[in-house]
């Protein structure tokens, strides 16, 4: 039997590449043959190329708990942090379902990756006793569910670097252990697979880096060594899959030394990064100035660039803005009252 009865398997297939990504879940129940084929990755190729495919930017943000009590006479507003989900091009937000088992909501400070049609949420801080996790959970848009990945391997860490190619690999490095020193360790985690493969050390300890996935290989920038608590480096080193080394440390990558710095890299293999009040890019080594963030944006949580756009987030005023190169205008994203929390990480996603 064909994908819709009485209609060409190609016209049936029209129709589910025209499907927002909130009705995949519904798709996916109908039955096994349309589960089987928005599961395939020709499918969301497919999608892509027909300009069918939603961009979206998946964030941990803050919520608030009910007021709870906090000793005789006192009212404390707690923030709970979940997942949202906007959509750019549509300004649409919504939420994800709770993770299950997590009742005082996300790990602080986990870190976020988008891999295929899954976003994978790794590690973090307990909210209550503060202790390093090394817990994965990933969820399905396809199915609209929570599952657990096998934990990550290897001494607890925490404010790791954290990026994934997009496909089945996310990666972690750096970070600091429970003891807070500084590590050199970096491993993958294949999701399809569910299992981790270590990586060769890095040349530098890298607590509180970034890392981002661009041109085939894992870049890794800045942080800083046990023994230099809080110095930042403007250096970064860069694995390459292909060899499964990593090459030489890039001492002046970054202009200035920034905790946790802030950059992207867009489908073109090219570099970006905000830096004082900016959004910059690499071009032969020099950092060449794209855009002015907008002054209400205190603090750049994340950035996106896709199709010649550049998206900023901001964490304080969780004001999003979507602007382009070359001195374009920015737009600014409206989020409902209920989106306003802080945001302490995100990525982004494409189905």
């Amino acid at each position: 039997m064909g994908l819709i009865p009485d209609l060409p398997d190609d016209v049936a297939r029209e129709c589910l590449l025209r499907a927002s990504y909130n009705q995949f879940p519904v798709i996916s129940s109908v039955c096994k043959s349309w589960k089987r084929e928005i599961s395939l990755t020709e499918f969301f190729r497919q999608r892509k190329a027909s300009c069918h495919s939603q961009k979206l930017l998946v964030m941990a943000q803050a919520g608030v708990d009910p007021v709870r009590e906090n000793g005789p006479g006192k009212l404390l507003s707690i923030p709970v942090y979940r997942i949202s989900v906007l959509q750019p091009g549509s300004g649409l937000w919504t939420e994800l379902p709770p993770v299950p088992g997590l009742p005082n909501g996300l790990p602080l400070f986990c870190r976020l990756a988008a891999v295929g049609s899954d976003l994978v949420v790794l590690g973090g801080l307990d909210p209550v006793t503060w202790q390093a996790s090394d817990s994965i959970f990933i969820f399905s848009f396809l199915t609209s569910t929570w599952r657990t990945g096998e934990s990550m391997p290897g001494v607890r860490r925490s404010f790791f670097g954290c990026a994934s190619d997009c496909n089945r690999t996310v990666f972690v490095a750096g970070g600091h252990d429970e003891d807070k020193n500084a590590l050199t360790s970096a491993i993958a985690y294949d999701v399809a697979e569910d299992i981790w493969v270590p990586l060769p050390d890095m040349a530098r300890e890298r607590d509180e880096c970034s890392a981002i996935f661009h041109g085939g290989r894992l870049h890794v920038i800045g942080g800083y060594a046990t023994e230099e608590q809080g110095q930042f480096s403007k250096t970064a080193e860069s694995f390459d899959l292909g060899t499964w080394q990593w090459g030489p440390v890039v001492e002046d990558l970054l202009n200035s030394a920034t905790c946790h710095p802030v950059c992207a890299g867009d489908e073109y293999g090219r570099l970006y990064a905000c830096c004082g009040g900016d959004v910059v890019m690499l071009r032969e080594n020099t950092w060449q100035k794209v855009g002015k963030i907008p002054d209400d944006v205190e603090k750049v949580a994340y950035v996106a660039v896709w199709g010649g756009k550049i998206l900023v987030m901001g964490s304080d005023a969780n004001v999003a803005y979507a602007g382009g190169e070359k001195g374009s205008e920015w737009v600014k994203v409206e989020a409902h009252e209920k989106y306003r929390g802080h945001v302490q990480t995100a990525c982004c996603l494409e189905l």
